[in-house]
């Protein structure tokens, strides 16, 4: 996996000149779970998929499983939600998201798929502003 800005990534997406239009999947790490969105035809909002149960032993499994989304969605890339705190540095739930990465890069499995880290700070808080 190669990281790039999240900037890089999106325009790879739009010189991806495939007939198919590529997707992103959006990981939400946690110490158990990684949530999965992907985004739909259009890039413009991502959708809820599926959550994965994350141990120290499935990596491998987890890594298989990325492989076979990138190829039933399309998907060219990987958004990762990182905790930054307000000064704008990883906060102590970072090592999570930065271990989980660094997995996943060991097994080769990924090589060809690129990823970026979003800021996730507020996420939550916008989200539930806009319902209430």
């Amino acid at each position: 996996m190669r990281l790039l800005k999240a900037e890089e990534l999106f325009q790879k997406l739009l010189e991806g000149g495939s007939k198919k239009q590529p997707r992103l999947l959006g990981l939400d790490v946690g110490s158990k779970y990684v949530g999965l969105a992907v985004s739909d035809q259009k890039n413009r909002i991502a959708l809820p998929l599926s959550v994965l149960g994350r141990t120290k032993t499935n990596i491998n499994l987890m890594a298989d499983d990325f492989k076979t989304l990138v190829k039933n969605y399309s998907l060219a890339g990987l958004v990762v939600g990182y905790p930054f705190n307000l000064q704008g540095q990883s906060s102590p739930d970072a090592s999570q998201v930065s271990l989980l990465v660094g997995e996943l890069c060991k097994t080769g499995k990924l090589d060809d798929l690129s990823y970026t880290y979003w800021d996730e700070n507020f996420t939550s808080k916008f989200a539930y502003s806009r319902v209430i």
